[in-house]
């Protein structure tokens, strides 16, 4: 099976979503006499006028050999190929807030900065990773949908992943096992992380205050487990990969407070430190089965600088 490997770092979108449904108009016609661009659009297009032809030229909507050209004296020769395209192309808008690494039309994946939700709550409605993404489909087509797959925390950063349509959402869901391969975290923890290796396998269980504890008692609570290992450290803190083999609500957090090395800034789950001033935890890599095109698709994204700012090289 082939796979496909992206990086946020990349400053450029790995795929070319076609941005509407909707038939551009166009014209098209092979030059057969030298000439400039704007007089050889004219002879060829009755009907237009100058004023249209130049506005055509300066929204990038005429094309020579398929490249955009505005200036209207554009030489041409013989055997160019030249396509006007008469509907205007309206950029879409993305979320400012929202890196978006990876779309097509049936999966969005994006970076969530930390400190926004992903869907709302009874005191945060609005500004949400799935508002901000409803409003940027709907802008390509009224109709366009967004739906949640899977949750991160607010103030965790990282990798989240949206359908696009409901049937692609349950396909995903009922099959999370088997369909999401890797959702390997990175996280900064107090303290110098010993032993820096090893798996932390529990029950968790949930109060009425919505706050997760551990429980070493078989079924009570569902299972979780998580895989540690220590990348760099100091007397302060450490710098540590965190590979989820289940994905339970809280779950990096509660095993990390469980070996006494909570995540920095979470003070809900023990931490005392806060260095970056936001919880450092941040998901870093997601990989799985796409849904539709059965190719394997994995994601990646840097560590965030305030997390390696901590772990100057020596």
């Amino acid at each position: 099976m082939k796979k496909k490997q992206y990086s946020s770092i990349a400053k450029k979108k790995q795929y070319k979503k076609t941005p509407t449904k909707k038939k551009m108009r166009s014209s098209s016609f092979t030059v057969e006499q030298g000439g400039l661009l704007l007089d050889t659009m004219i002879a060829q297009t009755p009907g237009k006028t100058r004023n249209i032809l130049k506005s055509v030229l300066r929204e990038r909507q005429a094309q020579v050999n398929g490249k955009s050209i505005t200036q209207f004296d554009h030489p041409l020769k013989v055997g160019d190929k030249v396509e006007i395209l008469w509907d205007r192309i309206i950029p879409q808008k993305h979320p400012r807030e929202l890196k978006i690494i990876f779309e097509d039309d049936n999966l969005i994946v994006i970076n969530k900065p930390a400190g926004l939700l992903t869907v709302a709550t009874d005191k945060e409605k609005r500004k949400t990773a799935y508002s901000m993404l409803s409003t940027y489909v709907k802008d390509e087509n009224p109709d366009n949908k967004i739906f949640i797959v899977h949750r991160i925390d607010r103030e965790t950063s990282g990798l989240l992943l949206f359908a696009r349509n409901e049937t692609v959402k349950r396909q995903i869901q009922e099959t999370w096992e088997t369909t999401i391969s890797q959702r390997t975290y990175v996280g900064v923890v107090e303290g110098d992380l010993q032993p820096g290796e090893g798996t932390i396998s529990s029950w968790l269980k949930e109060t009425k205050a919505f706050r997760s504890y551990s429980s070493q008692i078989p079924d009570q609570g569902v299972h979780a487990v998580t895989h540690y290992k220590k990348l760099r450290s100091n007397n302060t803190f450490s710098l540590v990969q965190l590979n989820l083999e289940t994905g339970r609500k809280h779950q990096i957090r509660v095993h990390m407070q469980d070996i006494n090395h909570p995540i920095v800034g979470d003070k809900k789950y023990g931490s005392k430190q806060s260095p970056i001033r936001r919880m450092g935890l941040h998901a870093r890599v997601l990989a799985f089965t796409h849904p539709v095109t059965g190719e394997e698709c994995h994601f990646e994204t840097p560590i965030p600088k305030k997390f390696m700012d901590l772990f100057p090289a020596k």
